[in-house]
């Protein structure tokens, strides 16, 4: 069974420390329409350029949309930080060529007349180095989901209690190396015994500790370029690729091993532990491989 979270309410990250980053733009953004209001001469209605007038707007749209969808889905920090002033930029940029086709500076006020592509050049600027810094943050982020991924990345197939890949990654993955086999490949599923009878006794939220503590017990086994990943209830796959034979013993010999604290503080459950495998068949369908190893541990 899949666990489905809560969508978490939307609350949108400071910038450079300020809550207000929203407000001080839509500030910048009433100067610049003050600006044309004041020092520029209004266009004729016959100027305007209705084509153009769309597409700047739908600019002008996506840009605030984008910045809106970062503040909410990063926490505060440089490179959000970056990320946010560089779209801020290339927003009021957007906004100032928008408000051109309904107004016209005079040729004397040259500084003025190049507000749009100032700010486009120094809103990419610091876009450009918010993507510099944000390479750096997924480079220390992918190591941390080492052994959880591998190769590839889909937020929908991630399991949302134990943060490893479900069923659905783990059956890709397969189809991966089937496709194109280099080395030989080792399933192994494992699971715990008396998982029913720790729910019964200590509730279901105690279960749903032990498994996702069970993730991380399994990856600190893993190598690199293994893959663990959580098939479905209490059953845990690893993928092994070139692995020798002693690999898939230390995995249930880690899981059997562990002794865990229940939540009320006085209790240390040990639960049994069960493992099943076998090499990778490119011949023959990922799932019915899969389903055997699962009959096996019944």
């Amino acid at each position: 069974m899949k666990v489905v979270l809560p969508r978490p309410p939307l609350v949108l990250a400071p910038v450079a420390g300020s809550r207000h980053f929203g407000h001080g733009l839509l500030l910048a953004m009433a100067a610049v329409t003050w600006s044309f209001g004041y020092w520029a001469v209004a266009k004729p209605l016959a100027q305007w350029r209705w084509v153009d007038i769309l597409s700047e707007s739908l600019i002008v749209a996506m840009l605030a949309l984008w910045l809106v969808q970062l503040r909410a889905s990063r926490p505060a920090g440089r490179v959000t930080t970056w990320l946010c002033l560089g779209l801020a930029g290339m927003l009021l940029g957007g906004w100032a060529d928008l408000m051109d086709e309904f107004w016209k500076f005079p040729r004397a006020f040259t500084l003025l007349m190049g507000m749009e592509s100032t700010c486009h050049v120094v809103g990419m600027t610091g876009l450009t180095f918010g993507l510099h810094l944000w390479r750096q943050e997924q480079l220390a982020l992918n190591a941390l989901r080492a052994g959880r991924e591998r190769g590839y990345r889909e937020h929908a197939q991630i399991d949302g209690l134990t943060q490893l890949g479900d069923g659905a990654y783990l059956l890709a993955q397969i189809e991966r190396l089937r496709r194109a086999p280099a080395v030989p490949t080792t399933l192994v599923m494992l699971g715990w015994q008396d998982l029913p009878a720790l729910a019964r006794q200590h509730g279901l939220a105690e279960s749903e500790r032990l498994l996702q503590a069970t993730g991380p017990l399994l990856l600190l086994q893993l190598r690199e370029g293994d893959l663990l990943c959580r098939y479905a209830a209490d059953r845990f796959v690893a993928l092994l690729p070139n692995a020798d034979s002693a690999l898939p013993g230390d995995l249930l010999a880690a899981l059997s091993a562990h002794v865990h604290p229940c939540a009320d503080g006085r209790t240390r459950a040990r639960l049994g532990a069960r493992m099943a495998s076998a090499t990778l068949d490119a011949d023959e369908d990922g799932e019915a491989q899969l389903l055997r190893l699962l009959e096996r541990l019944r």
